[in-house]
C-alpha cells in the first residue's frame, strides 16, 4: 500500500514502514509527519500487527525535518500545519505499545536520529551516518532526546552527539551503543525483518506487557523532557542564530539535503 510518501507493507504480522521522500532524502514535511503518526496509530490499534519496522527508501533513512517547512514556520505568517506534525509523530511513538525496530539504511538527522530512542531494536548500515543538528542550527533538543540519549548511551556520549551537531558512523553508534546490530547494506532490511518475525512469532499480549514493564518507569520524564525541549525551541526559533543558519542551510541547497543539514 501507498499513501503518497510513506510506503506500508505486512507479512508475518509485521508492518514495515518505508519513509517515501527520496528526491527530498526522506525530509519530514507536515504530509509527512501526519502519514507517518497516522500509520503508527493504525500498527497500534491492529491486533494483526505485532511489531513495526520503520525504514527510508533511497540513500538517506531521513534528513529530520524539511527545513525549508522549518523557515516558513518562522517567516511565513499562512503556514500551515499538518494535522498531527512533529508533535503528534513522538506522541504516536512514546505511546507505541508494540515493538518498534529501526532500520536505518542512510543518513539520519534530527528525528532521523532522536527516533532511536524510541525503537526498541536499531539496525544500522555499515554506510550510515547519523548527526542530531540542533546547535549548528541555534535550536533545542527535541522528542525527548535530552532525557533518553543520556539514558541509552550514557552522558558523555549523548553529549557529544547533541552538542557538537558532528557525524557519527556506525561504528561510532555501535561502539557507544546507540544501535544494536551494524549490517551491510544489502542485508539491512533482511535482517531488520528476520528479527521482526522472530519477536511476531510470540503472543501479542506479551509483547505488550514486556514493552509496557519496560517504558513505564521512564514515560514521566520522557513527558517532562519534552515540555522542557519544547519550550527552549520556542524560545531558540527564529532568533538571529536560528534564522542566519536556516537562511545559510535553504539557501544554498535543496529542500531537505543532509549535506545542508537538517533537524527536529
Amino acid at each position: 500500500m501507498v499513501t503518497t510518501n510513506l510506503l506500508i507493507s505486512d507479512a508475518k504480522h509485521v508492518r514495515t514502514l518505508t519513509l517515501n521522500r527520496p528526491e527530498a532524502l526522506n525530509a519530514f514535511d507536515e504530509a509527512l509527519y501526519d502519514a507517518t503518526a497516522d500509520a503508527l496509530a493504525a500498527a497500534a490499534a491492529d491486533p494483526d500487527v505485532s511489531v513495526v519496522v520503520l525504514t527510508g527508501t533511497g540513500r538517506a533513512f531521513s534528513a529530520g525535518t524539511d527545513l525549508n517547512d522549518l523557515q516558513a514556520r518562522v517567516t511565513d505568517p499562512d503556514f500551515t500545519e499538518g494535522t498531527r506534525g512533529f508533535i503528534g509523530l513522538v506522541d504516536e511513538l512514546a505511546a507505541f505499545p508494540k515493538p518498534l525496530i529501526c532500520a536505518i539504511n542512510g543518513l539520519g538527522l534530527g528525528i532521523g536520529t532522536t527516533v532511536i530512542g524510541f525503537a526498541d531494536l536499531v539496525f544500522m548500515a555499515s554506510t550510515a551516518r547519523l548527526k542530531c543538528p540542533f546547535t549548528s542550527l541555534g535550536v533545542a533538543p527535541e522528542a525527548a532526546s535530552s532525557y533518553l540519549l543520556p539514558a541509552l548511551i550514557g552522558r558523555q556520549n549523548a553529549a557529544w552527539l547533541l552538542l557538537s551537531s558532528e557525524w557519527i558512523t556506525a561504528a561510532d553508534a555501535l561502539q557507544m551503543g546507540l544501535v544494536w546490530r551494524v549490517c551491510e547494506p544489502d542485508d539491512l532490511v533482511a535482517e531488520a525483518t528476520r528479527h521482526a518475525e522472530v519477536l511476531a512469532a510470540r503472543p501479542l499480549s506479551s509483547l505488550i506487557a514486556v514493552k509496557s514493564t519496560m517504558t513505564a518507569p521512564h514515560r514521566a520524564e520522557v513527558a517532562a523532557a519534552r515540555e522542557r525541549e519544547n519550550a527552549y525551541f520556542a524560545e531558540l526559533l527564529g532568533t538571529t542564530a536560528n534564522s542566519d543558519a536556516l537562511a545559510s542551510f535553504t539557501g544554498g541547497a535543496s529542500a531537505g539535503s543532509a549535506e545542508a543539514g537538517s533537524t527536529a
